[in-house]
């Protein structure tokens, strides 16, 4: 008989039911497990501890290796033996009775008690030493880098202005660096010292700012520049801050950046700005955009934000540090017969007179002011210079009952086309009152083409301009009797607010022609400067005041000179 096939059972799903009947699982680990286990515990500890260890070794190791290094340069100076070069913060992390060594030692340099002690030592990156003349600040110079000498791989690079002067700092370095370390040997081919520890310092001169860019590509450790206030603009300083790189855990601490000068010269105005006018003398203080005078921080986002990127130094030089160019008198004798300029710049250290400065009359303290509202029936005057490659300026300035002038606002920058001044200048003038007087360079009439000349292409967009008197000898002696006092009110005839950071950078800076002492160097950067000479040239009818009224000038009310008057 046929068996009909039955279909196999179906699998139930899910988890299998426990049988109550079978015996329990045992989930004690065996010994040898647990003992795995706690083996890999332990060896996670002592790992971590020996982590920590390692950290605090690291850091143990550096400090011997510092104090190795003091002990090597005393006892070297103490021999005769090598470097004989001592600098202040090597004798100062040394036991007073090593120190007293020092003094009976025969040491190559040692630097002076006060500003010299204060350079050689100072840890931060970026640090002027500058002053009156006679303080050591050169052989300073030279000596700084010395203390990383003993580092192969150190670079270093001095720079002066021109060959000459780059010819007495590297004959001042032959007279100390062989004596310091026997074996040093300078290259004539490549103005470079090699020092037996394989470290090098190059030597040489950069007379023109866009040969900076010879420097692209290279790293150094240190870099230092002889009388920074001959370079008209920081650009060259700002660049090499980019060449500041090492990949040695030594030297990655301590980069640094070292320039000396003496008051005045061409770019006094941005050192004066830099290191100078930014904390007081001898104190540590972030470094600053000298442009918008912010702080240069990290930005949101890094773990280090809100932080100083680097910190910045002045240290002041006087000629009484120098108990050498003391002794006699005879250089300060010499110094005190220069000429008043001189002898405040040279003698004093006083970085409040610059040499050779267009405007020697102009102060931050008497024409400089903080901003405030200036009443509304002050009528305004706009003034422009205008430029594409270079940078446009546009000042607003206020006329009080006393006929002065407040420039209270500027406007600055260089690539924007006639329409888009024009526009920055509509949204600038949108909460004020109208100008009752405008000026603008005459030559922005000019045409080259059959299109609209700049001035005609404002004035389509709304922007009204007359031409400027472009005298440039009267204008500049206008410029002369606004910053003077009045002989009434003994007060300047212009005010300018704080604001306006390139007027007052260029008042302060700029030089005067080589070539016409009775004008200023075009070549400068001087398109503040012309479009408040601009202004200053406006001839407008004022109000009389009370004086005038007691002097029986009659009163007069402000018209404009040109019934055409922005068309």
């Amino acid at each position: 008989m046929d068996e009909t096939p039955t279909d196999p059972p179906k699998r139930k799903r899910g988890r299998p039911k426990k049988d109550p009947n079978a015996p329990k699982a045992n989930y004690n680990l065996s010994r040898e497990e647990t003992a795995r286990r706690e083996t890999q515990k332990r060896i996670r500890r002592n790992k971590k501890k020996a982590d920590q260890l390692e950290g605090q070794a690291k850091r143990y190791r550096q400090v011997v290796r510092e104090q190795k290094k003091a002990a090597s340069n005393v006892e070297n100076a103490i021999n005769g033996k090598k470097s004989r070069v001592i600098d202040q913060g090597t004798i100062g992390s040394l036991p007073k009775s090593v120190r007293d060594l020092v003094e009976d030692s025969e040491v190559v340099f040692k630097p002076n008690d006060g500003p010299q002690f204060d350079f050689l030592s100072a840890p931060e990156q970026d640090v002027l030493y500058g002053g009156a003349a006679g303080g050591g600040k050169s052989f300073a110079l030279l000596a700084d880098p010395l203390r990383y000498c003993h580092n192969a791989n150190f670079r270093g690079l001095l720079l002066r202005r021109t060959l000459d002067e780059l010819t007495e700092l590297i004959d001042k370095s032959k007279q100390l660096y062989p004596k310091a370390f026997p074996g040093a040997v300078f290259r004539e081919s490549k103005s470079t010292w090699n020092f037996p520890s394989g470290a090098t310092l190059w030597f040489t001169y950069l007379e023109k700012d866009r040969d900076v860019t010879r420097f692209q590509g290279q790293a150094f450790a240190w870099i230092g520049i002889d009388e920074i206030t001959q370079y008209p603009s920081p650009y060259v300083w700002d660049y090499l801050r980019s060449r500041l790189r090492t990949t040695d855990p030594e030297l990655m601490g301590q980069l640094s950046m070292r320039c000396t000068a003496n008051p005045g010269g061409v770019g006094g105005w941005w050192v004066k700005k830099m290191y100078i006018d930014a904390a007081p003398h001898n104190t540590t203080y972030p470094a600053i955009d000298i442009e918008t005078g912010k702080a240069f921080v990290w930005p949101a986002g890094h773990e280090k934000e809100g932080q100083p990127l680097f910190y910045r130094r002045f240290i002041p030089a006087r000629l009484t540090d120098n108990p050498y160019l003391m002794a006699d008198g005879q250089y300060e004798a010499m110094l005190r017969s220069l000429p008043e300029i001189e002898r405040k710049r040279l003698l004093d250290g006083d970085w409040d007179v610059a040499e050779g400065a267009a405007f020697p009359e102009f102060s931050r303290v008497r024409h400089v002011v903080d901003p405030t509202e200036l009443p509304t029936n002050w009528p305004r005057i706009r003034a422009a210079d205008y430029g594409y490659s270079s940078p446009s300026c546009v000042l607003w300035g206020a006329i009080d009952w006393d006929n002065n002038i407040w420039v209270y606002r500027e406007l600055y920058g260089k690539g924007m086309t006639g329409e888009q001044l024009a526009s920055r200048i509509m949204e600038m003038e949108a909460d004020d009152q109208p100008p009752h007087y405008t000026v603008l360079d005459s030559s922005c009439w000019n045409k080259t083409g059959l299109g609209p000349s700049i001035a005609e292409t404002m004035i389509r967009c709304g922007v009204r301009w007359t031409p400027s008197d472009r005298n440039r000898l009267a204008g500049k002696m206008e410029v002369h009797r606004r910053l003077s006092d009045d002989p009434y009110t003994n007060e300047p005839r212009m005010k300018i607010f704080h604001t306006c950071q390139n007027t007052i950078k260029q008042l302060a800076g700029i030089p005067l022609s080589k070539t016409n002492s009775e004008d200023v160097d075009t070549k400068a950067e001087d398109h503040a400067y012309d479009a408040l000479r601009y202004m200053v040239m406006t001839r407008t009818s004022g109000y009389a005041t009370i004086n005038n009224q007691l002097r029986g000038i009659k009163d007069r009310v402000y018209q404009p000179m040109d019934s055409t008057f922005g068309y």
